[in-house]
């Protein structure tokens, strides 16, 4: 397959895959991301908390096979990965390492090969989706915060079966205090109008008809005290967004975590009512496919632990 020259090892020295387009010579310094051109992850292994569609049944045998990699683009003060997001603890791997990784998942049972946070190792992932694409027979999961490049999308595009986005915030003056990154929300649109444009609508297995073989589930955690953000972003995905061709999943998982408690408002979790209000609105204006957790989801223990699982013995 020919890889777009953005998702050469080439862009390494000259960085440009996310929206920073830090420009950096990773090779030699890290990027904004905090990472090097050496492809380091955390965790890969099943995992049973993501969409229903993605994970499968809670107690099922089977499960989304997540892969965490460290770094991250964003800079989110509540993080809940943020050992592996900011502390960037991880173990340094090959492309042919992970490769073999995504064909061990698979014989695990895993539904999916779940991509977390991956956009600041493209190029080796791309390698090695490219080494194992004669062997690898289940469906690949994009999963990131949204703020991607449109670019960066469109050159995924025989790569990625599901797009699992985060849509957090309609002000970027919230997006630049709580993630810096004053350009979120007419970024992260335009990125998941190409995942949209490129995917289309939701399609499922013919053998597990419960799971998503193609697709996009658009994801957004209510924030304390920003119910009234939330509810104008809805407002603008259900106007400007095709309806039919993606999913809303609508979480109330939000726990303080990192440095929450430094920002007067987000150390604490939402309330029944906040979360209420927003789940009101998305059914009044009809986004009613997709998901809404339960408010009950807010508990540290749906962080999966970062203890080099899955990697240990490359």
């Amino acid at each position: 397959m020919n890889t777009p020259d953005i998702l050469s090892f080439d862009t390494y020295r000259n960085c440009i895959l996310c929206p920073r387009m830090c420009k950096a010579d990773r090779s030699r310094a890290a990027g904004y991301c905090g990472c090097s051109s050496v492809l380091t992850a955390a965790r890969a292994a099943l995992h049973h908390w993501e969409e229903p569609c993605i994970s499968g049944p809670e107690k099922g045998p089977g499960g989304s096979g997540t892969v965490f990699f460290s770094g991250c683009t964003l800079r989110c003060c509540f993080c809940q990965n943020h050992k592996i997001s900011s502390g960037h603890f991880g173990r340094e791997m090959t492309a042919e390492e992970l490769g073999q990784v995504f064909l061990r998942l698979q014989d695990q049972g895993a539904y999916n090969i779940n991509l977390v946070t991956p956009t600041q190792y493209l190029p080796h992932i791309i390698s090695a989706l490219d080494q194992v694409r004669f062997k690898l027979t289940i469906p690949v999961v994009y999963n990131c915060g949204g703020y991607e490049r449109a670019e960066t999308v469109k050159a995924l595009k025989d790569y990625v079966d599901i797009w699992l986005p985060d849509f957090k915030y309609y002000d970027n003056r919230l997006a630049q205090r709580y993630s810096r990154a004053a350009d979120y929300f007419e970024t992260a649109a335009a990125a998941i109008r190409q995942m949209i444009d490129q995917t289309g609508a939701p399609v499922y297995q013919s053998v597990s008809p419960g799971l998503l073989a193609k697709g996009v589930i658009i994801r957004h955690m209510v924030l304390p005290g920003q119910r009234r953000d939330s509810i104008a972003l809805l407002e603008w995905i259900s106007g400007n967004l095709p309806r039919g061709r993606y999913m809303i999943s609508l979480m109330s998982q939000y726990t303080p975590f990192h440095h929450s408690s430094e920002y007067p408002g987000l150390n604490r979790r939402i309330t029944t009512f906040e979360y209420r209000q927003v789940v009101d609105e998305a059914l009044r204006l009809g986004l009613n496919r997709g998901f809404m957790q339960e408010k009950s989801s807010a508990k540290e223990e749906y962080t999966p632990p970062f203890n080099l699982e899955g990697l240990e013995d490359l």
